[in-house]
């Protein structure tokens, strides 16, 4: 059975990410999964991702016992499930960092820093833990849904960043120190490129790496960017699936299809997802969500306008036009036969399939599409007979 062995590093990794926060006495900043956590990182700050927090609520299968404890005090079920999720578990003081990693409890912040180029939910998301901890809270509000980005988009966010600074002196007690800015830049552009290039390996058949092998390993791109234990580990991943690819080893001896898995992960389902797929010899090869944590823009040269710059272009954030042309771009590159869309019920923001796009993208690239109706922490929108039967039946089409 094809096995990534790097997973052993990964787990200590995190671990170690997670242990961090047992220290009292380094400041801890929350902030958006793409977020400015190189300049939080500047000034010392240990960065803990509440989006994060929300996936292992979704993998461990836990959601369900406290999205209802979210619903008794006045939050929609149809609204994001992280949300939802995180704040249950808070609310039930109880969460799974307890048995995986040894914490009591969330870290209490010092500072919260949210950013709405993914959605606008995490502003109300992250406001109820700044009244909860009468801590101070600031928001990066870049233009959504932009087309060609404009050197006045870019400008007002950046101006933004640098608002930050003072929030950050005044908590830290240190001051803005623009080198410690830069090398955080430039740790969080190594270890992005190099996350590209573990992401690319699956351009390769059979490919050494599955779109549920990514979101896994992508763990240290999200909580640790601007660190060198990033760099070094996709480092040492990417050595591995280089091995692996050269030595013809793959998720699968032989692809009769290759698949591209558009939207959100269901995390509850990763592994019998996963297992159905190679079940039907398909290779889940590609994702937009992997590539969210992408940032070629990143540079140490100019760290305000390359981070601002990098967050606002997020394929989240774009038009449909813009992410039509980026599918199509993947597409190609990855030699898929066809794109599954996750229309996950309460992450709007992030799922795709709701204005056309699947037929559009159809019609330019030839390629099947499906539409699978689920969600990225609640089950109960998602029904796993009915959409391994679509699913199946996607497979044959294109087989």
């Amino acid at each position: 059975m094809y096995e990534i062995k790097t997973t052993s590093l990964l787990k200590k990794i995190m671990s170690d990410y997670f242990q961090s926060f047992h220290n009292k006495s380094t400041p801890v900043a929350w902030c958006t999964s793409v977020g400015p956590a190189e300049l939080l990182r500047s000034f010392g700050f240990e960065v803990y991702f509440p989006e994060n927090h929300g996936a292992l609520l979704g993998a461990s299968r836990t959601s369900g016992d406290f999205i209802p404890e979210a619903a008794k005090n006045g939050y929609s079920g149809d609204i994001c499930s992280y949300l939802t999720s995180d704040i249950g578990s808070f609310l039930k003081k109880q969460t799974p960092l307890t048995k995986q990693y040894g914490l009591d409890s969330i870290p209490k912040p010092d500072l919260i820093v949210y950013n709405t180029n993914q959605c606008r939910e995490v502003q109300d998301w992250f406001s109820f833990y700044a009244r909860e901890f009468d801590c101070p809270i600031y928001g990066i509000v870049p233009p959504r849904y932009v087309g060609n980005i404009t050197e006045e988009e870019v400008t007002d966010v950046v101006a933004q960043f640098k608002g930050m600074i003072s929030v950050c002196e005044n908590v830290t007690g240190k001051n803005f120190d623009i080198d410690r800015f830069r090398d955080t830049v430039r740790l969080s552009k190594l270890a992005t490129m190099a996350w590209k290039d573990v992401l690319n390996t699956a351009r390769h058949s059979p490919s050494p790496l599955s779109f549920f092998d990514g979101v896994i390993h992508m763990g240290p791109i999200v909580v640790l960017r601007g660190t060198q234990t990033a760099v070094d580990y996709y480092i040492k991943l990417l050595e591995e699936l280089n091995t692996n690819q050269k030595k013809g080893s793959g998720i699968l001896d032989k692809e009769n299809c290759r698949v591209y898995w558009e939207g959100m992960p269901i995390w509850g389902k990763l592994r019998s997802l996963s297992e159905l797929f190679l079940r039907n010899r398909t290779a889940v090869v590609a994702s937009t969500y992997c590539n969210s944590w992408i940032f070629d823009d990143f540079d140490e040269k100019d760290p305000f306008k390359s981070t601002a710059l990098a967050y606002t272009k997020i394929f989240i954030n774009r038009s449909e036009q813009v992410k039509l042309e980026m599918m199509k771009t993947i597409i190609e590159d990855f030699n898929i036969n066809g794109v599954i869309f996750h229309d996950s019920k309460t992450c709007f923001n992030n799922s795709n399939a709701r204005f056309g796009l699947p037929l559009r993208l159809k019609e330019m690239c030839g390629v099947e599409t499906l539409i699978v109706e689920g969600d990225l922490c609640d089950l109960h929108f998602f029904s796993e007979a009915q959409s391994t039967t679509k699913i199946e039946t996607f497979i044959e089409q294109m087989t």
